[in-house]
């Protein structure tokens, strides 16, 4: 009974990140996995991407209705992520677990950083014009993050949507669903032979309270200062990447 508790408040806490800031879910989803419910590294980065694809599809929907999601565009940069994405998810099998959890608090680090810099630092460039290749340059970096630490990436895809694509907030929320999207289904198809091992009574339950929670999140994010929102998580991620770290490395 503790273990469902446990996994329906994670995932409600994973559902509010995807749908209110575009990304988040899976630098959530990874630690709780782990930490709360016992999971290996390995099959907490598979499971969080079953997660994560599920919740992020839901409230894709919700923002494709709202006419926040530039489905063209999006689609071009979520594409030149779906082969790198694929092919670090088979390599992620064959990498020490230590190696997973220390690569993942980094990012969560990295994730911090970008959410707690002010919004107009990330929103200043938006005017410059857009350059497909390097587009497409970190639409593939964000493969390789999603396919190797099972994390969809929404984090660094709403600022590079903004910097890069010129994308105004909600649509850069709205378009790194679709991203997120694409290249979790992208490292999922590679990772059939970490399948066997995973608790279903656990993620089952999991990813229903974050597909609930995607909603409430959507809805949260049309109230509350985004600017606030990324300060909350921002610190959050950065106390997730320390405890990692220290419980890795001590």
């Amino acid at each position: 009974m503790t273990a469902l508790v446990l996994a329906l408040v994670a995932g409600a806490v994973v559902g509010l990140a995807l749908g209110g800031l575009g990304g988040g879910g899976s630098v959530l989803a990874v630690p709780a996995l782990i930490y709360l419910l016992d999971f290996t590294p390995a099959a907490a980065t598979t499971a969080s991407l079953l997660i994560v694809t599920v919740t992020s599809a839901t409230a894709l929907s919700a923002y494709g209705r709202a006419g926040h999601v530039r489905w063209k565009a999006g689609g071009l940069f979520a594409a030149a992520g779906l082969l790198p994405a694929a092919a670090a998810g088979a390599a992620a099998a064959r990498l020490p677990q230590a190696a997973l959890t220390i690569a993942f608090a980094a990012f969560a680090a990295l994730a911090a950083i970008r959410m707690l810099r002010p919004r107009g630092a990330l929103a200043g460039r938006g005017a410059a014009e857009v350059h497909p290749a390097k587009a497409a340059a970190v639409g593939a970096g964000l493969g390789v993050v999603t396919g190797l630490l099972g994390v969809g990436g929404g984090f660094l895809a709403v600022p590079a949507l903004v910097t890069v694509l010129a994308f105004d907030m909600q649509a850069a929320i709205g378009t790194s669903l679709l991203v997120i999207t694409a290249n979790s289904l992208a490292s999922l198809s590679t990772r059939g032979a970490t399948f066997s091992g995973l608790d279903w009574s656990v993620i089952a339950p999991f990813a229903a309270a974050a597909i609930l929670a995607a909603w409430d999140g959507k809805r949260l994010a049309s109230k509350v200062s985004g600017a606030l929102l990324q300060r909350v998580f921002g610190g959050t991620l950065l106390a997730v990447a320390a405890f990692m770290l220290v419980d890795t490395l001590v």
